[in-house]
């Protein structure tokens, strides 16, 4: 673990938060996903995971401006089963992460950043694809706790969590309720990880934990400045910056994890 903040590096966090969130706001999504797996490739993945929260946590405030207290209680009431058992995974997946050796833990990151490409894409028609959501993501009690446990304990431990936006999506939920819970979800989760975090003692030092906090500017900045270059890139050509990024960092994960190189 780090417990030294060089110069060099505070340089290479920063540039890589204002990509990260360059690229959440050009593509209106992938800052969690290209933050972490990054900063993995040139530190331990489980220092990399844990620095991203706040980060993560500063850019999702800005979904509170189109919530609304109606659209909050609506929410709670309608996906409770699925934001208790996601913090319950979360917690969980915190946990796992104090324990995971750095080579597996690679990749598996290197893993999830393959298999989000692969599912995002739409140049190959992958078969099973559209039968596996239609089987998991349903709506109802024990689907919920399903996948929100599963859900929980991979974004707990890898800050993935697109899985849990797919689901909410299937919910054919209107746009005040679709952003009310990914609000509470994630804006939840995240305030609850930066303590959880703390008290495991997964910050390798006071001064990384301080580090983490104000990095949200340099993500808010990259936002900003990725949503002023949305008008002059077309979808096709901001999703396939995205995703051939995330190839290319989740081969080089699974390599390094391998110590292959």
């Amino acid at each position: 673990m780090l417990t030294a903040l060089a110069p060099e590096l505070l340089v290479v966090l920063t540039l890589v938060i204002v990509v990260a969130g360059a690229v959440n706001g050009l593509a209106g999504f992938g800052f969690a996903l290209v933050g972490t797996m990054v900063l993995a490739t040139a530190m331990d993945p489980a220092v990399a995971v844990v620095f991203m929260i706040a980060p993560i946590l500063g850019v999702n405030l800005s979904l509170l401006r189109d919530l609304s207290l109606d659209d909050l209680r609506t929410c709670g009431r309608r996906f409770a089963p699925l934001v208790l058992a996601a913090l319950v995974g979360t917690l969980l997946g915190l946990v796992a992460l104090e324990r995971l050796p750095q080579g597996p833990l690679k990749v598996g990151l290197g893993t999830i950043s393959l298999a989000f490409v692969a599912s995002a894409q739409r140049v190959v028609r992958l078969p099973g694809l559209e039968r596996a959501r239609e089987g998991c993501f349903v709506e109802s009690t024990a689907g919920m706790i399903g996948v929100g446990a599963v859900s929980g304990l991979l974004f707990g431990g890898t800050n993935v969590g697109v899985q849990l936006v797919a689901y909410l999506r299937s919910c054919n939920l209107s746009h005040g309720v679709f952003v009310g819970v990914v609000a509470m979800v994630f804006l939840g989760l995240n305030a609850i990880r930066i303590g959880a975090a703390g008290a495991l003692g997964l910050y390798p030092s006071v001064a990384f934990f301080l580090v983490s906090v104000v990095a949200v500017l340099p993500a808010v900045v990259g936002v900003a400045a990725g949503k002023r270059l949305r008008t002059s890139v077309d979808e096709r050509g901001r999703r396939a910056v995205v995703l051939g990024l995330l190839a290319v960092i989740g081969v080089r994960l699974i390599v390094g994890g391998l110590g292959i190189a």
